[in-house]
């Protein structure tokens, strides 16, 4: 049996990209999505499962497992427009469950499946906006400071069962949902390098994480530099 991954949101944008990659690379892959129409690539393990319903979704992705897993990579994110102007304690329960309590319940699962037994990794997909933080998409913002502080926590209380846990804090990547083309072809590259962030960066993090078998607690900010800007808004509400 080769080792196990699982990615959750492995049916579309990044998480496909990243499903893709690791099934390239010989992993097993656990693919998870939330609706049961949602496809994912030849060759992976589907499962379907609301991530906001967090134990159940759970106990279904590690039933599927065909061997205790080696990696997991907490990459399913809610992401809603709303800011202080809007504010909802509803909105910003909604992205918690998702965006911190699921990875929490997944890492969890994760340790104690391990048993012990050899190095394993938990990757957490941030956000590089936490690097140089804007009050835009406020309840995303917040949820993903918590993963932030979880990955801290939770390396910290696994490093001594032998797992390993890191962050990817990507800037923007792909079209978002309310983005103009036109924006997004201005923006994406919009930072020192003049380098627009890529799905296969964040794979290529993964692999580097794999490989780095002393690394824990850390993340790893890919945004070209644009942290440095300190830019007032999310880019897509900027003009370059």
């Amino acid at each position: 049996m080769s080792r196990v991954a699982i990615v959750t949101g492995a049916g579309k944008r990044v998480g496909r990209v990243l499903a893709e990659g690791l099934l390239h690379d010989g992993w097993t892959l656990v693919a998870h999505v939330r609706r049961e129409s949602d496809e994912v690539p030849e060759g992976a393990i589907r499962v379907a499962a609301d991530l906001a319903d967090g134990n159940a979704a759970a106990e279904a992705i590690f039933a599927a497992c065909p061997a205790p897993p080696k990696l997991l990579v907490n990459n399913a994110a809610r992401f809603a427009v709303d800011g202080l102007d809007a504010f909802s304690p509803q909105e910003l329960a909604a992205h918690m469950a998702v965006n911190v309590a699921a990875p929490a319940l997944l890492t969890a699962r994760f340790a104690a499946a391990a048993a012990g037994e050899g190095d394993r990794l938990v990757v957490n997909i941030l956000d590089a906006k936490l690097s140089a933080p804007n009050p835009d998409f406020l309840s995303y913002t917040l949820s993903k400071a918590a993963l932030a502080a979880l990955t801290t926590l939770s390396a910290q209380a696994l490093g001594g069962k032998g797992i390993r846990v890191n962050a990817i804090a990507p800037a923007l990547m792909l079209l978002s949902e309310g983005q103009s083309g036109e924006n997004f072809a201005a923006t994406h590259a919009f930072n020192p390098l003049g380098r627009g962030v890529e799905p296969a960066d964040v794979l290529r993090a993964i692999r580097f994480l794999v490989d780095s078998p002393s690394l824990t607690g850390e993340t790893l900010t890919l945004d070209g530099g644009q942290r440095f800007w300190r830019l007032p808004r999310d880019v897509q509400f900027l003009e370059p």
